[in-house]
């Protein structure tokens, strides 16, 4: 399973932005077993855009082969979309790499609207 972590720096031990659609970058996360298995940094491209930023990152979510998404806060038309692509959004704060054990431990609350 692939999930995306919106992050602002590049590392796996930096922590959950708040935003989804403005994060400077998303971690990806290869999870197999309960255990991390790879992670990859990704810029956030669209991150300055004038509107609509939270659907193109929710479309390159879908393009990512992204299962979930874990994030302070997603808007509702991005929210839509993911949901579109059958990409399940989770609330998390703090440190990605104990945001990640929260998701696989089954912590993380959804975000449904």
């Amino acid at each position: 399973m692939k999930i995306a972590i919106s992050s602002s720096g590049q590392d796996i031990k930096g922590n959950v932005a708040e935003v989804f659609g403005r994060c400077a970058y998303f971690i990806l996360a290869e999870i197999e077993n309960k255990k991390i298995k790879a992670t990859e940094a990704i810029e956030n491209k669209d991150k300055d855009g004038m509107g609509g930023v939270g659907v193109l990152t929710a479309k390159l979510m879908a393009e990512k082969d992204v299962e979930a998404v874990i994030t302070g806060n997603v808007g509702p038309r991005a929210l839509d979309v993911l949901k579109q692509f059958k990409i399940e959004s989770y609330s998390g704060q703090g440190a990605i790499e104990d945001a990640i054990q929260d998701f696989i431990a089954g912590k993380l609350n959804r975000i449904n609207e």
